[in-house]
């Protein structure tokens, strides 16, 4: 069973004497870019210097409601960046915009322990799409985003049951892939070359529907916990052998593991150059930009 948390940098202090692993010299030519918080003046530029093949941003420069422009994601693509949006379908956090009608509505399940001030959501339900996802796939569009990183897939494995009589996982599950599976639908007949991303849960390629309706995933921790522990768990040899399933699928990978030793980094890059993995390394904060490779 994964046991893999959201990214909710937002809600997260960087913590005291933590050391961001190093940046390369030069502008990567391979790997990706995670930064989730943190944009130096507000801006993108960074990113854009660093000409990474894929960065994941998040929708607004503050987590809130000051969203990244068209003129700001059509710099970072100029630069040869394919740039996603960030932003949940599983779960909501507190600091959203959207999070006081979501509340007001019903939509929330149990808080997630490890992140106060995250919910789940029942993300089944037409008031969630109609309030949470399609508003904000939506705003991606109009943004101009090559895509949508989705978080929080795992959302059908951590919801409290007994909250949801008559469900199961396998129920939950199902019905994560049928939102992802819309979510695609919604965007591509608007955008055909719009990528689906989800983040996690590599597992729901068993879900009819789901392969065919992504186009990558991104992975946490396949190698390292948070932070720089190695994962020898039995869950994270499952994450891996499912995502290396959907790389021969012919989906791209953007992996990411939270570690700083410089021996890590080197690595970790080594691990993601065999498995023709897109490759990232950096803080669990994601407000940074660490290592591409």
């Amino acid at each position: 069973m994964t046991r893999l948390r959201p990214v909710v940098a937002l809600l997260a202090a960087a913590a005291a004497g933590c050391v961001s692993p190093a940046e390369p010299a030069t502008a990567p030519s391979a790997g990706w870019i995670y930064q989730l918080q943190g944009y130096a003046d507000g801006r993108l530029d960074r990113i854009a210097e660093r000409r990474a093949p894929y960065a994941v941003v998040d929708l607004a420069r503050d987590g809130g409601s000051d969203y990244f422009h068209a003129d700001e994601i059509a710099a970072v693509r100029a630069a040869g960046t394919t740039v996603l949006a960030y932003f949940e379908i599983g779960g909501i956090e507190q600091f959203r915009p959207d999070f006081p009608a979501a509340r007001d509505r019903s939509l929330l399940l149990n808080e997630w322990g490890e992140w106060p001030g995250e919910f789940f959501g029942r993300y089944w339900t037409p008031a969630w799409w109609d309030l949470v996802v399609r508003p904000r796939l939506v705003r991606a569009l109009a943004a101009g985003f090559d895509g949508a990183y989705l978080d929080t897939p795992l959302a059908y494995e951590e919801i409290d049951l007994a909250l949801v009589p008559g469900w199961d996982r396998e129920r939950l599950a199902r019905a994560m892939t049928d939102l992802i599976v819309r979510a695609g639908r919604y965007a591509k007949a608007r955008a055909p070359a719009f990528r689906i991303v989800p983040q996690n849960s590599p597992e729901l390629r068993r879900q009819p529907g789901y392969t065919e309706a992504v186009d990558g995933i991104g992975i946490e921790e396949l190698f390292y916990r948070a932070t720089g522990v190695p994962c020898e768990e039995r869950y994270c040899a499952e994450n891996l052998a499912d995502v290396e399933a959907l790389r021969d699928r012919g989906k791209f990978v953007l992996a990411v593991d939270y570690a700083a030793d410089p021996a890590h980094v080197r690595e970790l890059c080594a691990r993601y150059r065999k498995e023709q993995f897109a490759g990232y390394v950096g803080v669990r904060e994601l407000d940074r930009i660490g290592v591409s490779c």
